[in-house]
């Protein structure tokens, strides 16, 4: 890869935007140059200043807006532009959703040749204070004499200088200034790395990872804030079995009920959950719908976590085999399927769905429904699986990345004979780039 220059002495200059990328930045030509604008929308005539250039890219800020949008709004958190946590807080709701739609269908079109029968309609929640899990880094600077809380600033290792954020629950942003304060007088204020965050919006949850024993001066410190803010500290010294509460008598997992559908949900804080309950509880409401479960199926929720979906599906009295990788996320699973006495028809099974063999497939059973929920790197592994004695009657994919999605669809579509029949994108991470989706494909019988 080319190595990015700094470009510290470019003047400003005015350009018309003529596009958005995938990431919500403005687009832009000068001498046979592709230029990314960040805070810049679509049409508007800006003054910018070029920051990092490669051979044909160039990326900058807009300094000024001298023609605005009228999509554009006052961005709400103070740091905007600086921080890199999110990237679209200039644009309004309804162009944030139309912007992650057309970006949605475009990379499906222009990757995977593919787009599906009906497009279904964006599912969005609330904007702001919706984040119930993040991870946050700590650094002490020397020169500053300050401990700083919070995410990096855009294309830079510095961490920005921040005392609240608008997408983090109130709580927790009402106390990243207090925490500055906490940490600086804590011997080891040099040695916490990073916050974890959880919550399940009643217990709220910070594991500090430490790379050096707390204190016992340390440690009342800590149980005196926690108790005047009615938040609770953990630490993590090393891997995830390290992971405990500051206080013995704490419970060791989190929970959370999902009232709809009567389940009790235990997880660790470090382990992977839903960062969005708000659009999770609609996303799921959604899968039941698509998926549509009876008791005369098996269903296979392949990269399952702790039970997200597996439980719900569950309740229906389908059968249901859940299979994820993560050990300490089987476990969990479990747990879960055991205190909601789904065990007897919710099996979880830990298996690698990267290097999964068709034997190894098979010897589940035929599963006539597949429901996939893969990290970013997509299911490509899986979908290849798939032949005239794996083949499930319906697949619905939840993607957290159109490219993968668009690279699999294609396989699914082209080559293993399916039929899209739905797609639509879910705005799990507003003011953020990040594009979630729901798609649905039935075998072309």
């Amino acid at each position: 890869m080319a190595k990015i220059a700094q470009s510290r002495s470019e003047k400003s200059s005015i350009t018309t935007i003529s596009s958005i990328n995938h990431e919500g930045k403005g687009i832009t030509y000068k001498n046979k140059k592709t230029m990314f604008i960040d805070n810049a929308l679509l049409n508007e005539v800006v003054e910018y200043k070029i920051l990092k250039k490669k051979k044909n890219l160039a990326f900058g800020k807009s300094l000024k807006i001298l023609k605005p949008s009228s999509q554009r709004v006052v961005a709400k958190c103070n740091v905007y532009g600086v921080c890199g946590g999110c990237s679209m807080q200039h644009f309004d709701e309804g162009a944030q959703l139309a912007y992650k739609q057309r970006s949605f269908e475009e990379t499906l079109m222009h990757v995977g040749n593919v787009l599906p029968e009906t497009l279904l309609s964006p599912i969005s929640g609330p904007l702001w204070h919706y984040r119930h899990k993040a991870r946050l880094r700590v650094k002490f600077v020397l020169k500053k004499q300050k401990v700083l809380i919070g995410f990096n600033e855009k294309m830079s290792h510095f961490l920005t200088n921040m005392n609240s954020c608008s997408v983090l629950p109130k709580k927790i942003s009402d106390l990243i200034e207090p925490l500055q304060n906490l940490f600086y007088k804590l011997s080891i204020r040099d040695k916490i790395p990073q916050i974890e965050y959880a919550s399940n919006q009643v217990r709220h949850i910070l594991v500090l990872r430490i790379l050096e024993p707390l204190k016992r001066e340390d440690i009342s410190l800590l149980k005196d804030f926690q108790k005047s803010n009615k938040i609770e500290f953990w630490t993590q010294s090393k891997g995830y079995d390290t992971v405990k509460p500051l206080s013995s008598l704490t419970p060791h997992e989190m929970s959370y009920i999902n009232k709809e559908y009567n389940l009790h949900f235990s997880f660790n804080p470090t382990g992977f959950t839903q960062i969005n309950p708000f659009i999770n509880q609609i996303l799921i409401r959604k899968v039941m719908n698509m998926l549509n479960p009876s008791k005369v199926d098996l269903i296979f929720d392949l990269f399952s976590g702790v039970g997200n979906f597996a439980l719900p599906i569950a309740t229906t009295g389908a059968n249901v085999v859940a299979i994820e990788g993560d050990e300490n996320l089987i476990d969990s699973g479990n747990r879960n399927a055991h205190q909601n006495n789904l065990s007897k028809n919710l099996k979880f099974k830990k298996l690698d769905l990267f290097s999964l063999k068709k034997k190894e497939l098979i010897g589940l059973g035929y599963a006539n429904k597949w429901l996939i929920d893969p990290p970013r790197v997509g299911a490509i592994d899986l979908i290849n699986l798939l032949d005239d004695e794996i083949k499930p009657e319906l697949i619905l994919y939840i993607s957290c990345n159109p490219s993968t999605l668009a690279r699999d669809s294609n396989i699914l579509v082209n080559e293993k004979d399916y039929v899209f029949k739905k797609g639509g994108i879910v705005n799990m991470f507003p003011h953020t780039s990040h594009i979630e989706s729901i798609s649905l494909f039935i075998r072309n019988e």
